[in-house]
């Protein structure tokens, strides 16, 4: 059965990879999917670095704006989703574009994760919280270590949401989630991939990064958190710890000045693009873009990424 063909269009944050997508929609008349934790999030706009819609150019674009910031979302529900919108697309005889800095969510399409194992149980996960609230996140993540120390060598002790995701699953399948996630990983894609990571030098890259927190600040982003926080939204939710709320919402607190707000945020930015970038260096499949190598050239981007889209058959010739 010949495979369905996908294009993965990803690269740190600040890379790039809005206007690259658009180009590359407009060229093969694709539709593009979200992989990003936050853009899914409605009057979440300057912090996501949401696209615009007079940037969308006409793209149709699924998984943006699409839930409230009390939402919870996730691996399994983005998967639902995306698979979803790729139906959609599909139906229409378009290519789905996945477009987003999330490695994981990336790799949940890619490759097709089975989460059905990972099923949620009400009953355990509540007694987990309550230890949470009575002994700490650092309880947790102790008893943890001691069934799936890979697990928790990952998972730092206050992400106290994944560290009892994977409490629950060795609690249900009497085995470490980290052993099922290798499996997984280890699946063939089922799709006619082209997997693109735009990347630019690691100096430069920084740069953007701090321009971009400097003008996210000059639209108004200390305004955004404030109405949010104003619509009753709070930290406690999954969309109010994401880069550039956490550290807004701690300086509304009185937790530290507005400078050193903006600095957290810059540091925190610097260092989430660096975990990405190892992410995509463990994807067999990535395509590395590198941008310095066509001389910043986003033409000559998109003629190659077009040339190995034809050359693998996802495109005609």
């Amino acid at each position: 059965m010949q495979k369905q063909p996908l294009i993965i269009l990803t690269g740190p944050t600040a890379v790039g990879k809005t206007k690259a997508s658009i180009g590359l929609a407009k060229a093969i008349g694709g539709e593009i999917i979200s992989a990003d934790s936050m853009q899914v999030y409605k009057y979440m706009d300057i912090g996501s670095a949401k696209i615009r819609p007079e940037e969308m150019q006409y793209v149709p674009h699924y998984l943006v704006d699409e839930l409230e910031p009390d939402d919870e979302f996730h691996v399994v529900r983005f998967q639902q989703m995306a698979k979803e919108a790729m139906k959609k697309i599909y139906a229409a005889g378009h290519i789905p574009i996945v477009v987003g800095g999330t490695g994981f969510y990336i790799q949940a399409i890619t490759r097709d994760i089975d989460f059905t194992q990972a099923e949620q149980e009400d009953g355990y996960r509540q007694e987990l919280e309550k230890l949470a609230a009575e002994k700490g996140n650092e309880y947790l993540h102790e008893m943890l270590l001691e069934v799936d120390p890979v697990s928790a060598k990952e998972i730092h002790a206050n992400n106290a949401k994944r560290v009892i995701r994977a409490l629950e699953f060795y609690h249900q399948n009497h085995s470490p989630i980290s052993a099922h996630n290798q499996e997984q990983k280890e699946h063939e894609t089922p799709y006619n991939l082209a997997y693109f990571v735009l990347n630019v030098p690691r100096d430069l890259l920084y740069r953007r990064i701090d321009e971009r927190i400097d003008e996210m600040m000059k639209e108004g982003l200390l305004e955004e958190v404030q109405n949010l926080k104003n619509m009753g939204y709070h930290r406690g939710m999954v969309s109010m710890q994401g880069l550039g709320y956490k550290e807004i919402l701690a300086y509304l607190d009185g937790e530290y000045p507005l400078e050193e707000a903006v600095r957290i945020l810059k540091r925190d930015t610097r260092h989430f693009a660096k975990r990405q970038l190892t992410w995509f260096r463990r994807e067999k499949d990535a395509i590395w873009m590198n941008k310095d190598e066509y001389g910043y050239d986003e033409e000559l981007i998109l003629q190659k990424m077009l040339e190995i889209c034809k050359d693998r058959g996802i495109l005609n010739k």
